[in-house]
C-alpha cells in the first residue's frame, strides 16, 4: 500500500487539521511527520471546537490508529495538557495513540533558549513563536537532542542535565534580561514526562513498513505550510523542519516510491503570522474585513494573522515542489460579499514580468501582477453541493484550476466538518 500526504501550500493556517479529519474514515493510520506545539490544527464538529498542536487529527475516530513520527518534536508539558483535554470525549489513548522512539523532546531550557534568541535579534526577529522548537531542531541536527526512547533508559537524568547546564550557558551568551524559576520548569518537565512514558513507544519505521506490507491505508500529516519549509520556504522566515513532501519521508521513515496522492490545501485568499515578505498582503479596509470574517487569529498563539489576496504564482511553486495531485480549497465562503476579488498571476520582479517564485520577494524587489474576478454574494455556509455554488465562484475555481494543472476536488464552505463539498 502507498501512503497519502496532506500538506499545507501557503504559510501554514490552511485547514489541514478540518481535512483530515474529513478524510480520516478512509484511512486505517494517521502519521504527523514534523513540527511540534506550535502547529494548531482545528477540528469543529457537533458545534464543539477542537484545537490539536502535537496529536494527529484522526484522534477523535475510534477506528484510527494516531502516530507521533521521528520527525516531530515533542514538549512533555503541552502534550500532556492536551491529553488532558481529550479526557472528557473518552477515547482510548493508550490503544489509539503511539510515539516514535526517536521523536526528539522539548526541554524547558529549548523555550528559554528560543525566548533569549529572540530577544537579541530586536527588530530583525523572525517570529518565532517561542514553544523551543528552534532549538529543539538545532540539537537534534547538532547530534545533541534528547529523543523520547532516551526516557527508557536509566541515565535520562543525567543526559538532561548535561544538555539543561548547556543551555543555560548559552542563554547567559545572549545577554538579555530573562526571568525564569528553572527548578519550577523542571518539576513541571518531569512531571509530564512520568505520564508520557504511561504512553506506547514504538520504532515507528518498523511499525509503517509493517503497516503498508499488510495493506493497512495510512495517511501522513503535515504541519506547518509549504512556504514555512526550512529549504523551500521564505528563508529565514520560516520553521526549522521540512514541511513538504520530502519531510514526510525522513520524518515517518518512509520511501519515496511508496509516497501516493498528494493532498494540497490552500485558502480562497491568503494569510502568514509574524514576520517575513508577503507580496498580495493587504492594508486597507478590505484585508481588515478578511481577518474580521475569516476569525484570522492563530489557534495557537492567538496572534492576529495578515490578510491578502491569493497568490497563484506562491501557490504553483508549493505544487510543484510537492508534487500535488489534489487540491482542497478552504474558507471559500469568508470570500462572500466582496464585490471585486484579485488573484496575483505573475510579479514585477525589478522591472521584469515573471510567473514564478523567485529568491527574494522582499517589497523592494517584487510587486504581484493582479486578474480581477467579480465576487459573489451568496451565503455559502449552507450549501451542501456544489451545484449550489454562485457561477462566480466556479469561475474562480476553475481559473486556479486552469493555471494549476491540478482538480480542486474540496470546496470547504464553513468551519464544521458537515460544511464541506465534494467537487
Amino acid at each position: 500500500m502507498t501512503v497519502d500526504l496532506l500538506l499545507g501550500l501557503q504559510w501554514g493556517d490552511e485547514g489541514k487539521g478540518k481535512i483530515v479529519d474529513v478524510l480520516t474514515s478512509k484511512y486505517d493510520i494517521i502519521a504527523r511527520f514534523q513540527g511540534g506545539p506550535n502547529a494548531g490544527h482545528t477540528l469543529e464538529f457537533d458545534g464543539i471546537k477542537h484545537v490539536l498542536r502535537t496529536i494527529p487529527s484522526g484522534i477523535f475516530h475510534k477506528n484510527s490508529i494516531n502516530i507521533i513520527g521521528n520527525g516531530v518534536v515533542i514538549d512533555p508539558v503541552v502534550f500532556q495538557k492536551e491529553i488532558e483535554g481529550l479526557e472528557k470525549f473518552n477515547i482510548d489513548i493508550q490503544s489509539r495513540l503511539f510515539i516514535s522512539r526517536k521523536a526528539h523532546l522539548i526541554l524547558p531550557t529549548h523555550r528559554l533558549l528560543d525566548a533569549a534568541s529572540e530577544a537579541a535579534k530586536g527588530k530583525a526577529k523572525i517570529g518565532s513563536t517561542l514553544k523551543g522548537i528552534g532549538p529543539t531542531y538545532m540539537d537534534k541536527t547538532g547530534r545533541n537532542g534528547l529523543r523520547v526512547g532516551d526516557l527508557e533508559l536509566d541515565d535520562f537524568k543525567e543526559r538532561y542535565r548535561n544538555l539543561a547546564d548547556k543551555h543555560e550557558a548559552m542563554i547567559k551568551f545572549y545577554d538579555v534580561a530573562i526571568q525564569y524559576n528553572l527548578a519550577e520548569l523542571e518539576k513541571e518537565f518531569f512531571e509530564a514526562v512520568t505520564e508520557l512514558k504511561k504512553l506506547t513507544f514504538i520504532d515507528s519505521e518498523e511499525y509503517l513498513y509493517q503497516a503498508q506490507k499488510s495493506g493497512k491505508s495510512i495517511l501522513a500529516e503535515g504541519a506547518q505550510g509549504s512556504l514555512l519549509d526550512v529549504d523551500f520556504g521564505t528563508y529565514p522566515f520560516v520553521t526549522s523542519s521540512n514541511t513538504t513532501a520530502a519531510g514526510a519521508c525522513t520524518g515517518l521513515g518512509i520511501a519515496p516510491n511508496k509516497i501516493g496522492e498528494v493532498y494540497g490545501i490552500f485558502k480562497a485568499y491568503a494569510t502568514r503570522v509574524g514576520s517575513g515578505p508577503f507580496p498580495t498582503e493587504l492594508f486597507d479596509e478590505v484585508g481588515a474585513d478578511m481577518a474580521r470574517i475569516g476569525n484570522e487569529f492563530g489557534s495557537v498563539t492567538g496572534r492576529q494573522r495578515r490578510c491578502g489576496w491569493l497568490d497563484l504564482v506562491a501557490l504553483k511553486y508549493a505544487i510543484r515542489v510537492n508534487g500535488v495531485t489534489q487540491l482542497m480549497m478552504m474558507k471559500g465562503d469568508v470570500l462572500s460579499g466582496f464585490p471585486t476579488l484579485q488573484v496575483c498571476t505573475a510579479y514585477d520582479y525589478q522591472g521584469t514580468k515573471i510567473d514564478h517564485l523567485p529568491y527574494n520577494i522582499e517589497p523592494e524587489n517584487v510587486t504581484p501582477v493582479y486578474t480581477e474576478f467579480k465576487g459573489w454574494q451568496a451565503d455559502l455556509t449552507g450549501m451542501t453541493i456544489y451545484d449550489e455554488l454562485p457561477s462566480e465562484l466556479k469561475s474562480y475555481i476553475e481559473f486556479i484550476e486552469k493555471e494549476c494543472e491540478v482538480p480542486i476536488k474540496i470546496v470547504s464552505v464553513g468551519p464544521d466538518r458537515k460544511q464541506t463539498i465534494m467537487k
